[in-house]
């Protein structure tokens, strides 16, 4: 699955509001890079605020290509979204 087909899944996902995700145990050297995360967030309009890894988590605060805030937690290894909440204003 690409990285567009994830975001594109992203629309599609319920929004939460609290916990944190539950985010499958890799060993580090295979999780995916930070800033291939980071471009793949850029490149389909989002910003990120803050960016860090929560538990065995990436996890994202920043705002969509709409301007909303969202909290998107990825797997590290496959960047697939475990989890993802809309933040109010």
């Amino acid at each position: 699955m690409n990285m567009r087909t994830l975001f594109a899944l992203l629309a599609l996902l319920p929004i939460y509001a609290h916990a944190a995700a539950d985010c499958p145990v890799h060993p580090k050297e295979e999780w995916a890079s930070e800033d291939t995360l980071k471009k793949a967030l850029a490149d389909e309009g989002y910003t990120i605020k803050k960016f860090k890894v929560d538990g065995n988590c990436y996890e994202i605060y920043g705002r969509n290509k709409d301007g909303k805030k969202v909290e998107i937690y990825f797997d590290t290894k496959t960047l697939a979204i475990i989890k993802a909440e809309g933040i109010k204003d």
